[in-house]
């Protein structure tokens, strides 16, 4: 297998195949039975803010290029006011799903396994969807800046997976809000509990200010990045929006994260 991958964009047709050839996730996901494909669908707002279904899309063709697996599209959104089905319809995933006769599960109100972890500094113990244990997961996110995390990559998109229930409140409006509060180490210890097993950044554009608005990148960036190790895909992405990813908390403090590579 090989670490991390990055190609120039030339369309999800053509480039998703290239990049995940390139980082050996052909012979990876011949094993997989089940498979579930988590994009970053925040809230409503349509690409770059949020994962492209063009760029989805692409990724289920390429699995079922290399495996009978079954393929499942799940998400958590964040947004206060809308809730992850709405949040499908709005941004063609509905379409998406009958196109590629896929399901769609809201991650939101999945069923959930309890684990414990006692070395975790925030979330000694942590709810998360029983889906997202028993499938191979693939973290499908968007380049982006944040205003607490410095950039929202591979590793921050697991948080689409915390159930609301257990996650909102206290530090915001948003459904994941719990975790604004020691946001670095919240992202690291979620990630102790379940990392994306494969990563496809989608740097085609690229956030340059705020994760949910402002500026875009000039020129594009014009990137897809791939790899099995989460840690050196975000990496990666935060030198793509100009950052050094040695003054980023959850990037320079990953722990045993860092040695973890997904095959």
């Amino acid at each position: 297998m090989n670490g991390v991958a990055e190609i120039e964009f030339v369309s999800y047709r053509e480039s998703v195949p290239e990049v995940l050839d390139a980082v050996g996730a052909r012979e990876a996901l011949q094993q997989q039975v089940a498979v579930l494909i988590k994009p970053n669908l925040v809230n409503a707002s349509p690409f770059p803010i949020t994962t492209a279904p063009e760029c989805v899309e692409s990724v289920i063709q390429y699995v079922r290029s290399c495996s009978n697996a079954v393929v499942v599209v799940g998400e958590g959104c964040g947004d206060a006011k809308l809730d992850t089905d709405e949040v499908f319809d709005r941004l063609g995933y509905r379409e998406l799903a009958r196109r590629s006769d896929v399901e769609l599960v809201d991650l939101n109100h999945a069923p959930l396994r309890k684990l414990e972890n006692g070395d975790c500094p925030v979330f000694r113990e942590m709810y998360l969807p029983e889906i997202a244990l028993t499938h191979y997961l693939i973290s499908v996110p968007v380049l982006k800046a944040h205003s607490l995390s410095e950039i929202t990559g591979t590793l921050k998109n697991m948080m689409g997976l915390a159930p609301p229930k257990h996650y909102s409140g206290r530090y915001g409006s948003w459904k994941k809000a719990v975790f604004h509060n020691r946001m670095h180490q919240s992202i690291l210890d979620l990630n102790t509990y379940r990392m994306p097993d494969l990563s496809l950044m989608d740097a085609t554009v690229g956030m340059a200010d705020f994760h949910l608005g402002g500026a875009r990148c000039n020129p594009p960036v014009n990137r897809l990045i791939a790899g099995f190790d989460p840690v050196e895909v975000d990496r990666r992405s935060a030198e793509l929006l100009g950052y050094d990813w040695q003054r980023i908390g959850h990037l320079t403090s990953c722990g045993g994260l860092d040695s973890r590579q997904k095959a």
